[in-house]
């Protein structure tokens, strides 16, 4: 579903992405981690159409994005760190808004199931999102994904600032989403929500990806070891 190809990203001297190659298939989840600075979201940038590559393609279901970006972003939903809603409407009527800005038109009920689905209270449904919690937008944020039937979910830092229980209840709608075919690419920090939700973990340093181990196959110990040493190489 998704294929980096010798992905590269140069500004001036400066190599930010260093010759990326990454295949994802649907419905798995692949956590990407490194210090910041490491290409994690300029890689979600260029599958995102947000920036152009130097050198190497990128591929949304076999399409590369510089050549079909309209095409791809019909396929994919976004959801950073912070999720950026109007705060004057309500959470129903952001998620109206944004379905609609993909072309899809949906009766309020549907619109209420696809925010269950999310994991949203009913109660908040009808209130404005600038008195929401992180964990809420966040929340709503998956639930316009939803709407917009997105073959892949690109998130970036999206469990940062989340308390453990918020944290868990959007891995939990992540692998929901994972069972129904939906792949997934999350840059984060967070070696344990990496090692818990993850089925491949991928360790990017100075631009290029340095290790590649299923998630399943290491200890969480194993793994923190083997992050420090990683991102404490030298230039």
């Amino acid at each position: 579903m998704l294929q980096a190809e010798n992905l590269t990203k140069r500004y001036g001297s400066h190599l930010a992405l260093d010759n990326l190659n990454l295949a994802i298939p649907a419905g798995e989840v692949y956590c990407l981690l490194g210090s910041n600075g490491a290409g994690k979201s300029t890689t979600i940038n260029i599958f995102l159409g947000f920036m152009p590559a130097s050198s190497g393609r990128a591929l949304i279901a076999g399409q590369e994005v510089a050549v079909n970006n309209h095409a791809t972003r019909a396929l994919v939903a976004y959801i950073p760190e912070i999720v950026n809603l109007y705060p004057t409407l309500t959470g129903l009527e952001n998620l109206a808004f944004f379905s609609g800005l993909s072309g899809f038109t949906y009766s309020p009920a549907a619109l209420a199931e696809f925010t269950r689905t999310a994991g949203l209270q009913p109660a908040a449904l009808h209130q404005r999102v600038g008195g929401y919690s992180k964990g809420m937008r966040q929340k709503v944020g998956i639930a316009i994904a939803l709407a917009k039937q997105a073959k892949v979910l690109f998130l970036d830092e999206p469990t940062s600032g989340l308390d453990p229980h918020a944290s868990n209840e959007f891995a939990q709608v992540i692998r929901r989403l994972s069972g129904q075919g939906v792949c997934t690419l999350m840059a984060t920090h967070d070696l344990l929500m990496a090692k818990e939700l993850g089925h491949r973990i991928g360790i990017m340093h100075q631009g290029r990806l340095r290790q590649e181990l299923r998630a399943d196959a290491v200890a969480y110990a194993e793994l923190t070891n083997l992050y420090l040493s990683t991102v404490n190489q030298p230039a």
